[in-house]
């Protein structure tokens, strides 16, 4: 290790810090000396500001005093003390609609009008008093009268009621009589309709017990058209002779159906046979038809197979016989040989 140049850069460094410090030093001397004056700079200026605010101040004192501006009066406190009255009087010219300064019940007279106003009310009131006073003695008077004549008036109610009762009594009584004579008059009356009816309906009794409705005479019924034809109200029903000969005609009807079902079945039997004939023999016709076609068919195959046979010996004989001479070059250059 080099130890003097490490002492070298040791000094070096101690050397550059003191000149380092002593620079800082010096600058702070210097900020410290800038600050004292700029301090002294801001408190002159600050009392030059205060001498010309009070030099402005004691110049609009001396000079421009507020009541020489010309909108003094749009400022001045005491102008509603300098102003005149809204209202002089009551016949002021200015109290206008438009300006709002007179209402009823503002005027200038207002004590002396109220006064005079509560003076006439109680006037007022007195009379209200005395009439009221006039008016109940006069409703007390109708009163009386219309309870005097009330009590008269019921008193004649009441008498002619009474006098209502007793004719009332009266027409009672001789209606009870008259009812009471009625009722025994009816009473007969009913009586007597009574044993008439009675007489009547035993009369009526032993008609209908001896007459021919009830005894079931068979005469009754006959018809006036003829002894064939009777009277369904009074009919009483067919006598044994009459219900003979009906079953005996029920009898031979039946005997009669019973003929007509079996010439019915014989028919169809009949019907029912020629069906089957027919069928059997339509079926043979079917098969000799069928026969007849398979017959047919074969010949044709035959025939069939004979043209097909002479048709394949013809191709043969074509192609071996007549298309065996191909054209030579020569067949083909005796054509266009001249100017036709």
């Amino acid at each position: 290790v080099d130890k003097d140049a490490l002492d070298t850069q040791v000094r070096e460094r101690n050397i550059q810090e003191a000149a380092e410090k002593a620079r800082n030093e010096e600058l702070a001397n210097e900020m410290k000396q800038n600050d004292k004056i700029l301090c002294m700079l801001e408190e002159r200026q600050k009392n030059d500001i205060r001498n010309i605010n009070k030099a402005i101040t004691e110049f609009q004192k001396n000079f421009q005093k507020p009541e020489t501006r010309r909108e003094f009066d749009l400022s001045d406190p005491l102008a509603l003390k300098k102003d005149r009255p809204a209202r002089l009087s009551d016949n002021d010219p200015r109290c206008t609609v438009s300006g709002l300064q007179k209402f009823m019940g503002e005027d200038l007279n207002y004590d002396q009008r109220m006064k005079f106003q509560k003076e006439q009310f109680r006037e007022w009131s007195l009379q209200q008093q005395r009439d009221w006073k006039n008016a109940v003695a006069y409703q007390k008077f109708t009163d009386d009268l219309h309870d005097k004549s009330r009590i008269e008036i019921d008193q004649k109610t009441m008498a002619q009621q009474r006098k209502e009762e007793e004719n009332r009594r009266a027409v009672c009584t001789a209606t009870k009589d008259f009812n009471r004579t009625q009722a025994a008059e009816v009473a007969e009356k009913k009586k007597l309709e009574k044993y008439q009816k009675m007489k009547d309906d035993m009369g009526e009794i032993s008609s209908l017990l001896q007459g021919d409705l009830l005894s079931e005479n068979p005469e009754q019924a006959v018809s006036s058209f003829g002894r064939h034809r009777v009277i369904t109200d009074r009919w009483k029903g067919m006598n044994q002779d009459q219900l003979m000969e009906i079953r005996y005609t029920q009898k031979q009807q039946v005997l009669e159906k019973q003929r007509l079902k079996g010439e019915e079945q014989q028919r169809d039997a009949e019907w029912d046979r020629q069906i089957v004939q027919a069928a059997r023999a339509q079926l043979v016709l079917e098969r000799h038809q069928q026969r007849q076609n398979r017959e047919h068919r074969r010949a044709l195959d035959n025939i069939n197979a004979e043209l097909s046979q002479e048709q394949k010996s013809k191709n043969i004989y074509l192609k071996e016989e007549e298309y065996s001479n191909v054209p030579t070059e020569q067949y083909y250059a005796q054509f266009n040989t001249t100017s036709r």
